[in-house]
């Protein structure tokens, strides 16, 4: 396919929905993508600011499976476009005015997020997944009727598979307070089923360098909210003229964190992996771990902050813990679903196992441990860009072009 035919069919008021090639060349995320992505910063807040209350307060028990929960919610919606925008694209009127409507879902959504969280009242959250989720329907409708055969039966599949699952969160609405996280768990998993059955016979046209970006854009997105978050807790703190001493560290070792998880991320050149379905969807489900973690990195940097100047009423430990846990989630995560595929020896695929343990004690390190585990991320980052300075990424010196750290 040649350079021009890309930008040539994004043209017209209303085009066939067609599959895009998955050979196709110079495919990068559109303006429309990046500012669906954008809108759901909110959420992402939201969802953030509730864990923050909820570890402050002392009470992990209902706050890390809310947000759980919410950030399922989320990063499902999210899901739920980038696949198939990635294979069925037009940027057509049509489609972008389908795409604005499924942004006002994520925004009902996000603006449910507080009464879902606190209060088990999950009507504005089911109401911006069913503003989402009939425009995902149309969107698939329109795609099965401009195909035939098999790609018109997975269109179908999908299309039925969203309406019943939307019917199946209804729940939420009706069941009391204590069924409603067993019910969530149940339906997150039939959710997660509906792409495995509906692309059994035949998948659906996405592109591998095109989706690798499009997660590697949320990720930005994601590291980008837990900036935000920690330089609001700090610049609280200073507000109130406490000692800038006992957060500078707090301050220091979180951006180390937030650096290295950037760099760790981004040293894989995974597109390269995306064969089938078989790797996309363990990869690509594999990333609600992976994004959950790195939005919690700064959920618990406030933790820590509100700690030290004595708003959390809860240990030093406990503060320390939530920074430390997610982000040794986060670089276990990585390397578990993202980035082994491209280690080759055990140096490099020991690195960040090691490091997520390394990450882990320094929770033991009193007021010091976000400090150490910042301290921590960069050697890990140092040590991996060391590693692939000697040849070590690959056997027989054939390392991936682009891996450049842990």
């Amino acid at each position: 396919m040649s350079e021009e035919s890309p930008p040539a069919r994004r043209h017209g008021l209303l085009r066939r929905m067609t599959e895009r090639g998955r050979e196709e060349e110079h495919r990068t995320a559109t303006p429309l993508e990046l500012f669906f992505d954008l809108c759901f910063v909110v959420a992402v807040a939201q969802a953030g600011r509730q864990l923050v209350h909820a570890l402050a307060e002392g009470h992990p028990g209902h706050g890390i499976p809310g947000y759980l929960m919410m950030f399922f919610a989320i990063w499902w919606a999210w899901v739920n476009f980038t696949w198939f925008s990635s294979a069925y694209d037009t940027d057509d009127a049509l489609y972008r005015v389908v795409t604005l409507v499924q942004i006002a879902g994520v925004l009902i959504l996000a603006a449910g997020i507080p009464r879902a969280f606190n209060d088990s009242d999950f009507t504005l959250v089911w109401f911006g997944y069913l503003v989402m989720r009939l425009a995902l329907v149309f969107q698939w409708l329109r795609a099965a009727h401009a195909s035939a055969g098999a790609e018109r039966q997975t269109a179908l599949r999908y299309a039925v598979g969203v309406c019943v699952c939307q019917v199946g969160w209804l729940g939420l609405l009706l069941l009391p307070d204590h069924a409603k996280p067993w019910l969530f768990l149940a339906m997150a998993l039939v959710e997660m089923a509906v792409p495995v059955l509906a692309e059994l016979r035949r998948q659906t046209a996405w592109h591998p360098h095109h989706i690798a970006e499009r997660y590697g854009l949320f990720t930005i997105i994601v590291l980008g909210e837990t900036v935000a978050a920690a330089t609001t807790a700090v610049q609280s703190a200073a507000d109130e003229d406490e000692a800038l001493g006992t957060l500078l560290p707090i301050a220091a070792g979180g951006l180390l964190l937030i650096f290295a998880a950037y760099w760790i991320y981004f040293a894989a050149p995974i597109h390269l992996h995306l064969a089938s379905n078989r790797q996309a969807f363990l990869w690509g489900y594999g990333h609600y771990v992976i994004f959950c973690s790195a939005a919690a990195i700064g959920a618990g940097i406030e933790v820590a902050v509100e700690q030290v100047i004595g708003k959390a009423h809860i240990s030093t430990f406990a503060a320390s813990s939530t920074v430390t846990v997610p982000a040794a989630v986060f670089m276990f995560s990585v390397w578990l679903i993202h980035s082994r595929h491209y280690k080759r020896g055990p140096a490099q695929q020991l690195t960040l196992p090691t490091a997520s343990v390394a990450v882990l004690a320094c929770t033991f390190a009193g007021d010091a441990a976000v400090l150490l585990a910042g301290l921590v991320g960069a050697v890990t980052v140092g040590v991996g860009a060391v590693l692939a300075a000697r040849g070590e990424t690959a056997l027989s010196g054939r390392a991936p072009r682009g891996t450049h750290a842990a």
